[in-house]
């Protein structure tokens, strides 16, 4: 059972503390702390945002730069600097504002120029105790100082969705109001399962739910690049565009996904993390969509979960008889 304990700023200068139970290990709990491909599925996001970009230097001094899509449209570029960092115990950054090429900038109205937060891990049977201090946003005015504390409460949320699958196989679900996500372990190296994600001739043997076949007019993997293609179902044929945001051999993919007509119900963002794991390969993919109302119609009119659920099982399916042959 995962508990949360969220105490906001009770008096001026005294900064937000929350702390939650996360059941999973500390090791685990710390790498998604301080890794890049886990930052970018929780760090900094409440429900509806993303994180397209983020690079990691993961040594005092070092640091982040990222950018987080706002569910409200709003862009926003941070920079955090590490203080101080003692695996796997303590986590102390610098928190700041930037633009996109990572210089420090001026905040907007109402919001701390330079905050500092505080992680600790204490594990105890199996589980790991997360006490975050935000300094700093006890400066902010009264909305934002809760707006810090809904922020941290869902990016915590997500955070304890991403390590309590430790591993194992978990089927697609929604998650908040305009997502769908899924995790799976593969029995297989990430080099393969990069590689069969992203070339044609593997892709269109297991892409897409049962009894539906691929074909590929053009695939090109690289950031802007567009990867044209049609579905074959029982009833119709579907048209479809990727076009990729993000290609990080082989760690992650970031991409949008539109159909034959670019609107709001089939266009949405996707990001597939791929991590490796003692010789198997743990993909986690979010898929985020523009509104509520559009991934209720993906949904429902297009069985987006249970279409996710079969198409990650044809991969399975396919790396194994790869792995037989």
């Amino acid at each position: 059972m995962r508990t949360q304990n969220p105490r906001p700023a009770a008096a001026a200068g005294e900064p937000l503390v929350i702390t939650r139970v996360f059941d999973a290990p500390r090791s685990l709990v710390f790498k998604a702390w301080t890794q890049a491909e886990h930052l970018t599925q929780w760090w900094g996001q409440p429900k509806g945002a993303t994180m397209p970009y983020c690079r990691g230097d993961v040594r005092v001094g070092g640091g982040l730069h990222f950018r987080v899509d706002l569910p409200d449209g709003n862009v926003v570029w941070g920079r955090s600097i590490y203080r101080e960092i003692v695996e796997p115990e303590r986590v102390v950054l610098l928190d700041y504002f930037s633009d996109e090429h990572g210089n420090i900038v001026e905040p907007p109205p109402g919001l701390p120029r330079e905050s500092v937060i505080t992680a600790t891990f204490v594990e105890r049977d199996g589980k790991t105790t997360v006490t975050v201090e935000h300094a700093g946003a006890e400066q902010a005015s009264k909305e934002n100082q809760a707006a810090y504390q809904q922020g941290w409460t869902q990016s915590l949320e997500r955070l304890a969705d991403l390590v309590s699958t430790n591993g194992t196989r978990k089927e697609a679900t929604l998650v908040g109001d305009r997502e769908i996500a899924a995790t799976r372990v593969f029995d297989a190296p990430r080099e393969l399962v990069w590689k069969v994600w992203t070339e044609p001739e593997h892709i269109g043997q297991w892409w897409g739910p049962k009894g539906f076949t691929t074909t590929t007019y053009a695939m090109e993997l690289k950031p802007s690049g567009v990867w044209r293609f049609v579905m074959h179902g029982p009833d119709r044929d579907y048209q479809n565009k990727i076009t990729y945001l993000e290609v990080v051999k082989p760690e992650r993919l970031v991409y949008r996904h539109g159909g034959d007509k670019e609107v709001e119900p089939v266009n949405f963002q996707v990001t597939v993390i791929f991590t490796e794991q003692g010789g198997k390969t743990r993909i986690d993919m979010r898929m985020v969509f523009p509104s509520a109302n559009a991934r209720d119609y993906v949904v429902k009119t297009y069985g987006a979960v249970e279409g996710l659920n079969q198409t990650l099982g044809r991969l399975e399916e396919y790396l194994g008889a790869r792995a037989l042959s």
